[in-house]
């Protein structure tokens, strides 16, 4: 083959591959995640897959992209779930196309089969990302270092449901701003207690919880108030009475089939007689509430949380010595 045919191939190579290339430019754009890489997202990804249940499967759910596949939880009879989701959102592996890809670690053979053109991981998912990157691009969300808005409000740019992020926190400032008009929420303090491993488990921003109750104004005891944001701290029985507050919650997992006794039982295996110590438990002031609706990453979540909190408060009149 002469030189100048040999010429030829290659420059109609090259331009095939740029043309290849440019078209695939077109159609993706850049994104820098939490750990600060530069990943390079399909414009409109349609088959995400989501590597945390209640952190980022809920909310890209409620935004309107249902993920191809997600991280999930196994029950003691072995049944996959999302946590937190039909509750919230009405899908599950069971009633959706969305597959279950196995829990922490998340099971990469199942990732490949779903054929994602994105994925979305956090820190806390402990998959290689070399692995998730040969799959498809992968972005990582860090929710040790965003409120739950932000987590939101930065998944709806990945996947461009900002109109409907705008629609869904409108609602939810509009169940704050009814709480604030009913209840005088600056002069009202409230905590949110949990018992773990023989200690009172406090966070400065009890999740979805913890975000209404300070968006909406109240005040916290200053043991509370002191933990640095996004942070929590234990405290021995010797604290509770500087935990108290006008209004107390305490929440129960009943995605694992618990009850509001199995939340009583474990603050009375940490204070036997807890409820004696505390004002809020003595006068009927303490509100046991569904551990997921107070935690996961939803805003149906939160507009539950708001409805809730009004109610308890609002419908038991309360007047301070």
């Amino acid at each position: 083959m002469s030189v100048e045919k040999l010429t030829i191939i290659f420059l109609a190579s090259i331009s095939c591959l740029l043309i290849t290339v440019q078209a695939q430019a077109s159609n993706t754009r850049l994104f820098i995640d939490d750990l600060g890489r530069e990943v390079r997202i399909p414009l409109q990804a349609k088959r995400v897959a989501s590597l945390h249940d209640s952190v980022l499967t809920i909310p890209l759910i409620e935004l309107g992209t249902l993920p191809v596949g997600s991280h999930g939880r196994v029950t003691k009879q072995g049944k996959a779930f999302i946590r937190g989701s039909k509750g919230l959102t009405g899908y599950d592996f069971d009633n959706s196309d969305i597959a279950f890809l196995g829990s922490h670690p998340i099971d990469i053979e199942s990732i490949v089969k779903v054929k994602p053109d994105l994925i979305i991981t956090t820190p806390w998912q402990k998959a290689s990302l070399q692995q998730l990157q040969a799959i498809a691009p992968t972005v990582v969300i860090d929710f040790s270092m965003r409120s739950r808005t932000e987590v939101f409000q930065v998944l709806a740019e990945i996947v461009n449901q900002q109109q409907q992020f705008a629609i869904l926190q409108q609602r939810y400032q509009t169940q704050i701003a009814r709480i604030k008009r009913i209840i005088d929420t600056q002069n009202t303090t409230v905590n949110v207690l949990q018992a773990d491993k023989g200690k009172i488990l406090v966070w400065h921003t009890y999740f979805n919880l913890g975000t209404v109750l300070r968006d909406a104004g109240f005040k916290f005891p200053a043991l509370v108030d002191n933990i640095q944001p996004g942070k929590k701290a234990s405290y021995s029985a010797e604290s509770l009475q500087q935990l108290d507050a006008d209004y107390l919650f305490v929440t129960y997992r009943s995605d694992n089939f618990d009850r509001p006794k199995d939340a009583i039982d474990g603050l009375e295996a940490v204070f036997p007689s807890f409820c004696a110590y505390l004002q809020a438990c003595k006068q009927g002031r303490m509100l046991i509430m569904p551990r997921e609706e107070a935690a996961a990453n939803s805003f149906n979540a939160l507009v539950i949380t708001a409805y809730n909190v009004l109610t308890h408060i609002s419908g038991r009149p309360y007047i301070k010595p």
